[in-house]
């Protein structure tokens, strides 16, 4: 399958995101009237239980470690929006330098991660997942305190969820979303 990067690159910028439908067919594009956004504020939050999770430096963090692992943890659930198609696409863009995972190792074991597009300063979520309870939420944490160290603008999670509100996740409006959009692609950001 040839894909064309530029393309992909250039409708995430225009704030569109790739989803297949439940059955892992039709790929397309999307747009969001409203956009959830994890804070890389002070308004980011998590459990206490958490803290004491963190605390315990049970996990270790790395990024791109097992790109290929993450992608398929994110899809390996009973429906799935992660198709084929689209697994190869968020390969070709990791190997472009597009995409990322955010990884929680438990020694060698992968233990969750998070799977993303960094464009400029939006990071823009597309998945979680976890194998060892709180390896995605620690993930979280230790990628929230990333970006902010990397001056991102946003950490785009799509859609909000019951989970996400833990973290402090809120919604804007299409045009507050463009407006962020447009001063994270003036950025140099990196995660490296």
């Amino acid at each position: 399958m040839q894909v064309d990067i530029t393309n992909i690159i250039q409708g995430y910028a225009q704030g569109y995101f790739l989803m297949a439908d439940e059955e892992g067919n039709g790929l397309g594009w999307y747009y969001s009237r409203q956009r959830a956004l994890i804070p890389l504020d002070d308004r980011f939050r998590y459990p206490k239980s958490l803290q004491r999770v963190l605390n315990q430096e049970r996990f270790t963090v790395a990024i791109n470690r097992d790109f290929q692992s993450v992608v398929s943890g994110c899809a390996d659930r009973e429906t799935t929006w992660i198709s084929p198609e689209l697994h190869e696409i968020y390969l070709a863009l990791y190997e472009a330098g597009w995409a990322y995972s955010f990884e929680t190792w438990y020694g060698d074991e992968l233990a969750g991660g998070i799977l993303g597009i960094a464009i400029g300063g939006a990071f823009i979520g597309e998945s979680m997942f976890y194998r060892i309870p709180e390896g995605s939420k620690v993930a979280m944490v230790k990628l929230v305190e990333k970006l902010r160290s990397g001056h991102y603008v946003f950490f785009d999670a799509q859609m909000t969820n019951p989970h996400l509100e833990r973290f402090g996740s809120y919604t804007i409006t299409d045009k507050d979303y463009q407006i962020l959009l447009k001063q994270a692609l003036s950025r140099r950001c990196s995660l490296n």
